[in-house]
Formats: structure tokens, C-alpha cells, sequence
């Protein structure tokens, strides 16, 4: 089959981009694409906006700032999570300690074995998931 277009990024929203943006980079060691100005940009259209590079110029994380943003509740319906995020890794238990000292919260419900669901400072699921 032929593609109809290239698979360029996911976009999270976020009552503070910078902050998020800087709390998966430091889970991929992927860089911001540029720093937070020093205060209110109007003129600028991408001010609510912030992406992670990755290396090679890949499929990358984006965050957006919404100021109402309302964190989906994992697990349940009434604000769904809609989407989430998985990082592979060789060691569980020592990703989690680097996770939680970067601000990432354990969720209380942990549906399996091979893989553990974490907050981010945002509110939004993501796994751990054992290689």
C-alpha cells in the first residue's frame, strides 16, 4: 500500500509546555527545539508550542500549551486518557527511580507485569515497558 503522508509527531497538551517538554527529554535525551522566551511573546505564533528533536529528524513529541487543560483520568471514561506514550526499557525498576526523580508519579493501578503506568507532571499515562 502507499502512504498518504509520514507519521511527524504527538502533540500533548499541557498547562505547562516548557515544563513537560523538559520532563520527556529528560526520559529520551532528546532536546528542546528552542528555550522559553524571557516573557510574553504576542507576537510570536508558535509561543504555545514547543517540540523535542530527535536524533536522526524522526517522528517527535510536541506539547501545547492549554491553559484549561483538564488531565484524562486513567483508569475510566469520564476524561479519558485518548492517547498515551510507551518507552521500552531493560530494567523496570531502575527506570522508575530515575522517573520518579524527574516528577513522574506511579499510577496506583498496575494492570500487568511487563510493563508499569506512570503520570506525567501533566497528568497524561504513559508506560515503562520491559524489553
Amino acid at each position: 500500500m502507499t502512504a498518504i503522508a509520514t507519521f511527524a509527531l504527538v502533540a500533548l497538551d499541557c498547562p505547562d509546555h516548557f515544563g513537560l517538554a523538559r520532563f520527556y527529554s529528560a526520559i529520551t535525551g532528546w532536546e528542546l527545539d528552542r528555550e522559553p522566551p524571557d516573557g510574553p511573546s504576542p507576537d510570536d505564533p508558535d509561543a504555545d508550542w514547543v517540540q523535542l528533536r530527535a536524533p536522526g529528524g524522526g517522528a517527535t513529541i510536541a506539547f501545547q500549551h492549554v491553559p484549561d487543560h483538564r488531565p484524562p483520568q486513567w483508569p475510566g471514561t469520564e476524561h479519558p486518557q485518548q492517547a498515551h506514550l510507551d518507552f521500552d526499557v531493560p530494567d523496570l525498576d531502575a527506570a522508575e527511580e530515575r522517573l520518579l526523580a524527574i516528577g513522574a508519579r506511579k499510577h496506583e493501578f498496575q494492570p500487568g507485569t511487563t510493563f508499569r503506568v506512570y503520570l506525567d507532571p501533566a497528568g497524561h499515562p504513559f508506560c515503562l515497558v520491559q524489553t
